[in-house]
């Protein structure tokens, strides 16, 4: 597998690279006398943009055709399956009441109102029916997949890897059947990885900039080095972060990890440049823009989520000072609107915190953090047992949400290895994918008794797929090994990701609900958990 990479002539001889930094497929320089801070900001990007992006568009195709293919099929007799039934009907009271849920008596109006008002969009344009319902987040998850190319591409430098990392994407269960879902995660995963693409974009540019300043001379000027101006990237990765939190609030996690992320590099920048006060010119000159892109803003963005709520004269809890709340007290100088708000969002808490295995009961099909990793618990979304055209006499129709194994069943090991880069090598690229893992992860783990899902995970698989494309990488090699090596790792890596090709088409029927015999059913169930 053939990679493309940065020019490698780009960088000073002899230099030592930032860790994490060389480029796959280039062999890394000899370590000598570091010339100067210069040669220590890093690789430049892959260079070959066009091929870069007909890569791209040929990844993206393959993931439209997979994501569209059938999608008004199965419903549960022309009606939304599973948590579907929460989410569609709530949209469809966007489209016919101006973009927001006016029906007080129905309890479950527990989100923030971005995600039902995409999926209100999809109905809008093809009506009240499967392709209506699931459209939108069809089209989310096509763009998770061009995203997690991009943001692969810049993490390894290598076009043929950034392609290989949506492919498996493409190729993951879980996602594909969350993307064809009318529910919402489609549409947090695609807003998180958004973010994150942005911000591996703001960190390239910013280091393009300091080797300038370095170049000129002018990184002593003062002790705390440079300042910035406008990050742009680093304003969108703000908006797209407050766009995840106006669809669930779990993407208030991803606000506090990408801010922390953010400061590191910072930090890291100025000292690999030679600035004298890197910490205390990180605190001078990155904190206070930092805590405007990606704190205040986020927060700019979810309170504008709410315009259709602030606009309608009757959505839910829209004027609730006088009723649910007292026309008094310490808060009565705030507007009546943003006190609704606020009680709106304090009866939506409440929902969540009750919503426990003691209180509520357990479902069925809950799981815990636990087994998230390796998928060990997936999900029935929709079975039936009269279903016809599959060459046999007992056909099933079933919808599992399953992550492919050949894909989740390494992620124990390849996060215990990416860890062990981090830490011990100081590689930027595993701690940006683990901290996109975390983020979604270990916030779980806090509250072990409130009822869990396996499609929590939406928005943690393009960071498990970048951590296995991240390893892939590391089994090819470069170009400074000997050649049975690379043939060596060359085969690994075409054997995995064959397994994980072979593995989809396997889970292929369960994934969209085509007939298949008794047989054929139980043959999918691997493991008892997933009974």
């Amino acid at each position: 597998m053939a990679t493309s990479t940065g020019d490698p002539g780009s960088r000073v001889a002899g230099a030592a690279p930032e860790p994490g930094l060389t480029p796959i497929g280039v062999p890394p320089p000899l370590r000598r006398a570091d010339p100067g801070p210069a040669a220590r900001l890093g690789v430049p990007p892959a260079s070959d943009r066009l091929r870069g992006w007909l890569v791209t568009a040929g990844v993206v195709l393959i993931a439209a055709l997979l994501r569209f293919y059938d999608l008004g099929d199965p419903t549960d007799r022309g009606t939304p399956v599973f948590d579907e039934k929460h989410y569609v009907p709530q949209a469809w009271e966007m489209v016919r009441n101006g973009g927001v849920e006016n029906n007080p008596g129905y309890e479950k109006i527990v989100h923030p109102p971005l995600g039902k008002q995409l999926i209100a969009l999809g109905q809008l344009v093809f009506g009240y029916d499967g392709v209506g319902w699931r459209v939108a987040a069809a089209l989310a998850g096509v763009v998770t997949v061009l995203l997690v190319v991009r943001a692969g591409r810049r993490l390894t430098r290598s076009t043929a890897l950034g392609g290989l990392a949506g492919l498996l994407l493409a190729a993951d269960g879980l996602s594909h059947v969350q993307s064809r879902m009318g529910m919402l995660d489609a549409f947090s995963a695609v807003f998180v990885v958004a973010a994150f693409a942005a911000l591996l974009c703001d960190r390239d540019d910013v280091r393009a900039r300091m080797a300038r300043v370095v170049a000129e001379g002018r990184v002593g000027d003062t002790p705390f080095g440079p300042r910035w101006g406008v990050r742009w990237w680093r304003l969108g990765a703000g908006v797209c972060l407050g766009l995840a939190c106006a669809v669930k609030w779990n993407g208030a996690y991803y606000v506090a990890a990408f801010g922390l992320l953010c400061v590191l590099w910072d930090v890291s920048l100025r000292r690999r440049a030679g600035v004298a006060r890197p910490w205390a010119g990180t605190a001078a000159r990155d904190l206070t823009p930092a805590l405007w892109a990606l704190a205040l803003v986020p927060m700019l963005t979810y309170v504008a989520s709410w315009w259709a709520w602030f606009g309608s004269e009757n959505a839910i809890d829209r004027y609730q000072v006088g009723r649910g709340i007292g026309t008094g007290g310490p808060f009565s100088w705030l507007p009546d609107a943003v006190r609704s708000l606020w009680y709106y969002h304090g009866r939506a808490l409440a929902f969540h915190e009750n919503l426990t295995t003691g209180s509520a009961g357990a479902h069925p099909w809950e799981s815990k953090p636990w087994s998230w990793p390796m998928g060990l618990r997936p999900m029935l979304y929709r079975f039936s047992d009269d279903a016809t055209g599959c060459g046999g006499s007992d056909c099933v129709s079933a919808v599992m949400l399953v992550g492919t194994p050949a894909l989740w069943w390494a992620a124990i090991p390849v996060l215990l290895w990416g860890l062990w880069r981090a830490v011990t090598r100081g590689d930027w690229r595993w701690t940006a994918v683990l901290v996109g893992y975390g983020a979604g992860f270990l916030p779980w783990f806090f509250n072990l008794d409130r009822q869990m899902y396996f499609f929590y995970m939406m928005p943690v698989v393009p960071f498990l797929v970048l951590a296995v494309v991240l390893v892939m990488g590391r089994l090819l090699g470069h170009s400074g090994q000997t050649e049975r090596r690379r043939r060596v790792g060359l085969l690994a890596v075409s054997a995995w990701v064959a397994l994980i090709g072979v593995n989809f088409v396997w889970l292929w029927p369960i994934l969209v609900g085509d007939p298949i015999t008794q047989a054929h059913w139980q043959a999918e169930l691997w493991l008892p958990s997933w009974r």
